[in-house]
């Protein structure tokens, strides 16, 4: 699993119990995996259609650094399939992890829309092929 943003747990993060609110976490998880969504499919217009269940495992504090790692299970025709975990990134101990989480790829009408990828990409590569593109 490739883990691309860490959190700092800051006070207004926590629930009464003073540890990381659930809710708080399961908004960083549906903003990464949109961020993930819109570079891998080349479309800023990505909703978030499924997230199966989501397994809290353990908890963090004020002052502890997550991070969140995601996964690509499969590209769909329209969607992007994902997974994700959320560790804490000092003890590497698993907070959340999501098994299963569907992006869709809609066209501006906000309706699904084919995106033709099918195996991840990295931005520098698509930047080596264009350089390559532009010189030949």
């Amino acid at each position: 699993m490739r883990f691309h943003t860490r959190k700092w747990v800051k006070p207004e993060d926590l629930n009464a119990n003073g540890t990381l609110f659930g809710g708080k976490v399961l908004s960083w998880i549906d903003e990464e995996a949109v961020l993930y969504s819109i570079i891998q499919l080349e479309n800023k217009k990505v909703v978030t259609k499924y997230m199966s269940e989501i397994n809290f495992m353990s908890t963090a504090i004020e002052g502890d650094i997550i991070e969140i790692g995601i996964d690509v299970i499969k590209f769909g025709v329209t969607s992007i399939s994902l997974n994700c975990e959320v560790r804490n990134k000092m003890t590497h101990e698993s907070i959340v992890t999501v098994d299963n989480i569907i992006m869709v790829n809609l066209d501006d009408k906000g309706n699904p829309k084919a995106h033709g990828k099918t195996k991840i990409e990295y931005v520098k590569d698509r930047l080596a092929k264009k350089e390559k593109e532009e010189n030949a």
